[in-house]
């Protein structure tokens, strides 16, 4: 078996990613608080609870793993509930907090990447009617530059909105986010008015801090058609379309484009810096005309597919690659924001990770430009709808007890992040299954 190491470019980023409705705890202040109160809405009805526990401290240690481990950077998220937990009301508290958390990022010699949207709001701006009232770009904008003039000096890299593409899914069209509408003009008004609020938030930050980087994180998921059959490939086209560039291409080219609708947008056109990239999985795609709430398509994966634990998950690392090679179209560098498996026995995570780099270093090898990679996640933290039934963390967590537990993936990453690299050794070491592929 060949021996050898496949090296990553000098100053990458390597890091994990995480959000603060998921690791926080005891907020109830935003819409999650409340979802999560209604019967049925969360998979066995869990309760986030404390969380990962870092809104009481918590985030010290788990930055200090970060830093044992060789990251060199973290992406995290405020949440905006906490510092404007009211239309005409500041907490000032919390935006020390969130200045606590970024200088000890920066003390431990890590890169912070702050995301400012990220799946919640203030249930003040909820009662507004959310996303699907126009209103929210002003008030986004008031928070980004409140939030960014408190934190500028420790953070230069900005991430505006998470995912828009999955918010407007899955809270206007599968219903399973707060509000839980399923309506799908609804989804693509509120998918307009995140443009138009990331346009805004840009301009923000760009006027307080010149030097800044500001991003999108998008969530691309490979679609292929099931078959040779034209209406496969169409499907699989539209899906495409309305779910990987629908949001991307109206800040690139000022156009809200869906289907043969145009909708001029020329203040969000050229506001990227850069394009975070959260990649997981690919679906193929065959033609249902009995599904118009799926938009006459059946997702699924195929029967000899590497399934994750929950089988949410199916493992195709050369998605990552088709997902590069589709950003690079934006013409900005672009950096994985989220990839990961969620695996409580880590035993699929490991061969996930490293032919996941693999691809990733095939790309960068073919110059296309990304900066840096951040694992989901850290620690297992609260899943959105689907509670604690998922764990894609580094380390496991007790959610009871606050008790970390180091997964051997956790140790399997600190070796990567310090090589800067993956190699034959780690391979070996760790998904000795996966020599085949990554050395063959």
């Amino acid at each position: 078996m060949p021996k050898g190491t496949y090296y990553f470019t000098k100053g990458f980023m390597w890091g994990t990613a995480t959000a603060a409705p998921q690791v926080e705890g005891l907020n109830d202040l935003n819409t999650w608080s409340a979802w999560e109160k209604e019967t049925g809405r969360i998979i066995n009805n869990h309760q986030s609870g404390l969380a990962c526990d870092w809104w009481s401290g918590r985030w010290r240690e788990d930055f200090d793993r970060a830093q044992a481990s060789g990251q060199n950077a973290h992406r995290l998220s405020i949440e905006w509930s906490r510092i404007q937990p009211a239309p005409d009301r500041w907490d000032e508290n919390a935006l020390d907090r969130y200045r606590e958390m970024l200088i000890g990022l920066q003390n431990r010699k890590m890169t912070p990447m702050v995301t400012l949207h990220h799946f919640s709001e203030p249930l003040w701006v909820a009662e507004m009617g959310g996303w699907e009232n126009e209103a929210i770009i002003d008030l986004f904008a008031t928070f980004v530059k409140k939030s960014v003039t408190a934190l500028m000096p420790y953070c230069h890299l900005w991430v505006t909105i998470n995912e828009p593409n999955v918010f407007a899914f899955n809270a206007y069209i599968d219903g399973v986010f707060p509000p839980g509408k399923k309506d799908i003009k609804a989804a693509l008004s509120v998918l307009q008015h995140m443009v138009l609020a990331h346009a805004r938030a840009y301009h923000v930050i760009h006027e307080l801090q010149p030097e800044a980087k500001v991003g999108t994180a998008i969530n691309y998921r490979g679609f292929k058609p099931a078959s040779w059959l034209p209406a496969d490939h169409w499907m699989a086209k539209l899906h495409h379309h309305l779910f990987n560039d629908l949001f991307v291409q109206a800040l690139h080219t000022g156009e809200f484009k869906v289907l043969t609708k145009k909708q001029a947008l020329p203040q969000a056109a050229g506001t990227q810096d850069f394009l975070g990239l959260n990649y997981y999985t690919c679906d193929h795609v065959r033609f249902n005309p009995l599904t118009p709430g799926q938009f006459f398509a059946h997702r699924f994966f195929p029967g000899d597919a590497l399934l994750s634990e929950s089988e949410f998950i199916s493992h195709d690392p050369q998605g990552l690659i088709d997902c590069v090679k589709w950003g690079h179209q934006f013409g900005v560098p672009m950096m994985i924001t989220e990839n990961g498996v969620d695996d409580s026995e880590d035993l699929l995570r490991p061969r996930y990770i490293l032919e996941h780099l693999h691809a990733l270093w095939k790309a960068i090898n073919d110059n296309y430009p990304v900066e840096g990679y951040f694992h989901w996640t850290l620690v297992d933290n609260f899943e959105w709808e689907r509670g604690w039934t998922q764990r894609f963390g580094l380390w496991e967590l007790d959610p009871e007890t606050q008790v970390r537990v180091r997964r051997p993936s956790a140790d399997m990453y600190a070796e990567i992040c310090r090589l800067n690299g993956i190699s034959s050794a780690i391979t070996g070491k760790y998904a000795p299954e996966a020599l085949a592929t990554l050395f063959p």
